[in-house]
């Protein structure tokens, strides 16, 4: 149970918008789809996640819009922040952005105007948490696995994002060990909708995003405002709150101790 330590990660659609590595498709009637590409590990640098907010906000803004599907190519759904980025970095530029970059695409994805699917498949890590975290639904395939490797990476955050998968102390206990949980564990605690094969992942966040464009379109949107508003925690200020710790960790050095020893064996 509960998978072990974090491992480093190591339906065919025209694009109709592509800007770098996040590109929007309209896959039927009524669904946007929005697709993450940063080879190899789905790590994004700081615009990338600017890429994805914009990408989000501006699906749910579209008046023929009902329900976003969120998905990924490549290895796994999402591997967080480029720690590389940051190793480059000989100020707090690139931690600044990544923070901010960060807080941008969660809230696009719980403040898109319509509904969220977010299809997983694979490493869902650090970052991840925090997307599928403020979805609306998330669809999993087999082999996805959950996690926040922060306390291994040199980092704080997204507590706020993986106490809406799984209880309380459960998220406690994954957080300080930094090991994951399997989709069909989520399942279990009923923040998965449904964990199918990886080869039909895809189809099957559509076929669910389908049954809710079915709705009235302006009638999503005011469920999905209502539903915002009576969250019994605000995901933007608690998420922001963490973030303040992440820079202290930062200031204080232990960050750059720690994030020097990722990818090197203990």
């Amino acid at each position: 149970m509960f998978g072990g330590k974090v491992a480093d990660p190591a339906m065919t659609v025209r694009p109709e918008s592509t800007v770098k590595g996040v590109s929007t498709s309209s896959p039927d009637k009524g669904i946007a789809l929005v697709t993450v590409d940063f080879p190899p590990v789905n790590a994004l640098p700081v615009q990338g996640w600017y890429d994805l907010a914009d990408a989000l906000l501006a699906a749910g803004r579209d008046p023929g819009t009902r329900v976003v599907v969120l998905t990924s190519a490549g290895r796994g759904f999402n591997a967080g922040v480029d720690i590389k980025e940051m190793q480059r970095d000989s100020g707090h530029g690139a931690l600044i952005g990544a923070n901010r970059g960060c807080s941008a695409a969660f809230s696009a994805v719980y403040d898109c105007e319509v509904p969220v699917v977010a299809a997983v498949h694979g490493f869902c890590l650090g970052g991840g948490i925090g997307l599928v975290g403020n979805a609306d639904a998330i669809v999993a395939s087999e082999d996805a696995t959950f996690g926040l490797p922060e306390l291994d990476r040199g980092a704080l955050g997204a507590a706020t994002h993986l106490s809406r998968l799984v209880p309380q102390h459960l998220m406690r206990a994954l957080y300080y060990t930094s090991r994951t949980a399997t989709a069909a564990e989520l399942y279990q605690h009923g923040s998965v909708w449904k964990v199918v094969p990886r080869e039909q992942l895809l189809d099957e966040a559509l076929d669910l995003a389908r049954e809710i464009a079915q709705k009235d379109g302006y009638l999503l949107r005011l469920a999905k405002a209502a539903i915002n508003g009576i969250d019994p925690v605000d995901v933007h200020r608690s998420y922001r709150f963490e973030q303040g710790f992440t820079f202290e960790a930062n200031l204080s050095g232990v960050a750059d101790r720690v994030r020097d020893t990722f990818g090197k064996d203990a």
